[in-house]
């Protein structure tokens, strides 16, 4: 009966929208170890205190497995934000300073707030310490932020000859191509110099959300029809654009966490 509940699990997960699914599993695991890496040890013991035993790479993937529990619905909007087609940098900060929407923008800063009050109920800092790991993560995953086909999940690709599409390629396919556990590509990618570091943890969330927009928008563009196959090359043309913002994820929300448990 266990094996019988974990494949229908398994089945309706497989089916959720994944406009809201950013980097998938390892993806997200592999920015919250980097993450992890980067804390202030106050900031770490603060995160122990709320999350006890459970990783910030293993939190982060709690807001994608409440998908089943339609409870949580009211979160799906929360994971991504619906930029336009070809805006420019001022026409997107125009939009950010107006935006009221339930998007991923608006409740980074919510969530933010709120755990930042030394009143909140430990069961409220649990979900929203959760919720704001794997909100940050998913903004760097370029196609979270665009709208155009549903971030591209309406772009039906061939991955090596296999039916897929442009986010899905982005969430997952080009990750567990390079074959590699989470932590064994954290420790492949976690190369930041001090310098770099210093300069990223200095970038406010409208910039972090223009930088992937702009990398949104190049992905697009670079489909041309319909089915079009993606293999070796793309994987070549594109792994580094991938883990320089798995990265720069980590770092960003390394600093997030820093400054609100520091």
């Amino acid at each position: 009966m266990n094996i019988i509940k974990l494949l229908l699990l398994s089945a309706l997960i497989s089916y959720l929208p994944l406009h809201c699914m950013a980097w998938g599993t390892e993806g997200h695991r592999v920015t919250g170890e980097i993450a992890a890496r980067h804390l202030t040890k106050k900031a770490r013991k603060s995160i122990v205190s709320i999350l006890g035993n459970e990783s910030i790479a293993m939190a982060s993937n709690w807001a994608d497995f409440i998908k089943s529990d339609s409870v949580y619905k009211y979160l799906d909007e929360w994971h991504y934000i619906n930029l336009k087609d070809s805006l420019n940098e001022n026409e997107i900060q125009s939009y950010l300073q107006k935006d009221t929407a339930a998007d991923a923008y608006t409740k980074i800063n919510f969530l933010t707030t709120q755990l930042k009050n030394k009143l909140l109920s430990q069961d409220k800092k649990v979900m929203y310490l959760k919720l704001l790991i794997h909100i940050v993560e998913d903004i760097h995953q370029p196609l979270h932020t665009a709208d155009k086909e549903q971030g591209g999940n309406g772009i039906k690709v061939l991955w090596f000859n296999e039916p897929s599409n442009l986010h899905r390629i982005w969430d997952s396919d080009l990750i567990l191509h390079q074959q590699l556990s989470y932590t064994e590509y954290a420790n492949a990618i976690n190369y930041a110099t001090k310098e770099q570091i210093k300069e990223w943890q200095k970038q406010p969330l409208n910039q972090w959300l223009y930088d992937s927009y702009t990398i949104s928008q190049s992905i697009l563009s670079e489909i041309k029809q319909p089915a079009q196959k993606l293999s070796y090359r793309y994987n070549y043309d594109h792994v580094a654009t991938l883990n320089d913002q798995m990265l720069k994820a980590g770092i960003h929300l390394a600093k997030v966490l820093n400054d609100i448990f520091g």
